[in-house]
């Protein structure tokens, strides 16, 4: 039953989420910003969760119940409300700063719960569980908020969505209020070391690079597919589809990841999702029809979405006992330190090359990216 509260308020939070921030960069452009200031506004959604991740990580450890994701739920609702009553460029700054933050009590909170409810025999299966209502809601989302631009202004679509933050309030209050793993065990004394201390451990450092390369690009697709796909002459809704499609196969692959675990093991896993990442990237300048555009997008779905999962497991798996929430806390901290540098230096790159010299660089980060773990592989099969 908790994790069926966990998918269903992941699910609902996302689509706060998912049904805005795929309109956020086409709002703003309307609003007179250049292809930098995107960038900078969708940096904006990172760079305090970048420095604040790590905190927020030791305060879950301390306080061990449902009160972060619902403090996080809250928060991510006021910061949507925003630019839902003040359409101006300054408003989606402020909007995505407060939503950045919120959503790191989430996250932290919703992984914590599910690593304390789950075995190290069903910890990548119940991480699974998360990750697919994220993506369910990467699937809906962004489909509702394309089709909904169709026939009213951004600030509706932010309105609209409102809906979803309640009810994502209501679910959340409904989480378990302590954890059952691990009750009474003693702290050992671990939080008398640094936090950076952590990545001394090479399965630590792993997951960190992993997911910050998946989430980095996933934002970078949000923040300038639009903007090139409109540039091209499709419409809101296109834009959508090809999204939620994306969305669509990030949910399959993370309900057949189980099945892909048996049979290939986490590293081939993780190496092929990196590749399958960075090639479809690289090939969407080159292939311009919207059929080739949705093949793309399953190609990324079915590619990256693999990898947030698995790094979530590998990283509260090596984890210290005491400290599980503060190197998930530092695990979001990297991968919001490349959601703030990447889109900025993504920005420039479109400014100065055009936009598609974005989708270039970003499948060379990422397929870089696959041949270091493939480097590092043998590392996390033993976490199962």
């Amino acid at each position: 039953m908790t994790i069926v509260i966990v998918f269903l308020t992941a699910l609902t939070y996302q689509l706060v989420l998912t049904i805005t921030r795929p309109m956020l960069p086409l709002y703003a452009t309307e609003l007179g910003a250049s292809e930098l200031t995107v960038g900078l506004l969708i940096s904006a959604f990172a760079f305090f969760p970048m420095i604040l991740a790590i905190h927020i990580g030791k305060m879950v450890d301390k306080i061990r119940s449902n009160l972060p994701v619902v403090f996080g739920i809250i928060g991510l609702t006021i910061g949507i409300a925003v630019p839902a009553f003040i359409p101006s460029i300054w408003a989606l700054f402020i909007s995505q700063t407060i939503v950045g933050v919120s959503q790191i009590f989430i996250n932290v909170g919703l992984q914590n719960l599910v690593g304390s409810h789950s075995t190290p025999a069903t910890r990548d299966k119940h991480f699974s569980y998360l990750s697919t209502g994220v993506s369910l809601g990467w699937f809906i989302g962004p489909v509702t908020g394309g089709y909904l631009g169709e026939f009213y202004q951004f600030q509706v679509i932010y309105t609209y969505t409102l809906f979803f933050g309640v009810l994502a309030l209501i679910i959340g209050m409904f989480l378990p209020k302590g954890f059952s793993q691990n009750k009474g065990k003693p702290k050992t004394d671990n939080k008398k070391e640094g936090t950076f201390n952590l990545l001394t451990e090479k399965k630590v450092r792993r997951a960190l690079i992993t997911s910050a390369l998946v989430l980095y690009s996933r934002d970078i697709f949000i923040a300038y597919f639009p903007i090139f796909a409109s540039g091209q002459g499709y419409s809101t809704s296109e834009i959508g589809w090809i999204i939620s499609i994306k969305g669509l196969a990030l949910v399959l692959v993370r309900f057949s990841l189980p099945f892909l675990l048996d049979k290939l093991g986490r590293d081939r896993i993780i190496v092929f999702s990196l590749l399958m990442g960075g090639a479809s990237f690289a090939l969407y300048p080159i292939l311009g029809h919207f059929y080739l555009f949705i093949l793309l997008a399953v190609m990324m779905g079915a590619g990256l979405g693999c990898g947030q999962p698995l790094s979530m497991s590998i990283a509260y798996n090596a984890a210290p006992e005491a400290r599980k929430a503060e190197v998930l806390g530092l695990r979001l901290s990297v991968n919001r330190a490349s959601q703030v540098f990447a889109p900025v230096l993504f920005g420039l790159a479109g400014t100065i090359g055009g936009i598609y010299s974005v989708f270039y660089l970003s499948g060379i980060f990422l397929v870089s990216g696959a041949f270091y773990s493939s480097k590092t592989k043998g590392q996390g099969r033993e976490e199962n």
